[in-house]
């Protein structure tokens, strides 16, 4: 088991009052799994990401990742074991604009203390048909593009489950249609599993587990 979650709530505080964000949550990510989450905005998507990703914590419950419990780690002890375990797609893609796509993909693997895994990276950026872009900054690339290097650079340390937060949102329709296939490809010839967040019913349809979130609960689905 990569990530089990039980009996997560969230709740924020606005002035006086708590306001409930979801409530009693329970998942399992095992390898190889892609798992979609949809729901209307404010539904606590986001939310829920972070705090699968140790990036934020829950009111209650509790969570393992690959097998540790995060509430006992230290700092320093999380943040190691996220480097090695996750991987992260953001909507907003994140690649760092003075560096090239070549460089943004060696990212998560300097970040580890390592020079960087050069072979890799060549091989990554080989997968998703971007080899001969290697020297382009994330300005001279399109959308779609910028959003294939974060993907892959996700991949960099060969992460265990990657958690992606609603990737297609800033895409066309066809950007987003080879954002899709790029998903299961990768999940497929890598048995890669994924966490995905997304309010577009298409993008939800490719999941092996199917959940909606809203009205402050989560639920399995197979009506999208």
């Amino acid at each position: 088991m990569i990530l089990e979650a039980k009996n997560l709530s969230r709740s924020y505080r606005n002035g006086s009052k708590k306001l409930s964000v979801f409530k009693d949550i329970f998942m399992d990510i095992e390898p190889g799994d892609l798992v979609t989450i949809m729901g209307p905005s404010g539904a606590g998507k986001s939310t829920l990401l972070n705090i699968l990703g140790t990036l934020d914590k829950p009111d209650t419950g509790t969570l393992k990742l690959d097998g540790k419990s995060v509430e006992s780690l230290s700092n320093n002890a999380l943040a190691q074991l996220r480097n090695s375990v996750l991987g992260f797609i953001f909507q907003f893609h994140h690649l760092l604009p003075e560096f090239t796509a070549y460089e943004n993909v060696l990212i998560p693997n300097q970040i580890s203390g390592n020079e960087g895994d050069h072979s890799k990276a060549n091989e990554l950026l080989d997968y998703i048909g971007l080899i001969d872009r290697k020297d382009h900054f994330p300005s001279q690339l399109s959308g779609g593009e910028r959003l294939r290097v974060a993907v892959v650079r996700s991949l960099m340390n060969e992460p265990k489950l990657v958690l992606a937060d609603e990737p297609t949102g800033n895409l066309d329709l066809g950007n987003a249609n080879r954002l899709i296939d790029l998903f299961k490809k990768i999940n497929t010839d890598f048995n890669q599993a994924f966490v995905i967040t997304t309010h577009n019913p298409e993008v939800a349809s490719i999941g092996k587990k199917k959940y909606y979130l809203g009205n402050g609960s989560l639920s399995p689905t197979d009506k999208f």
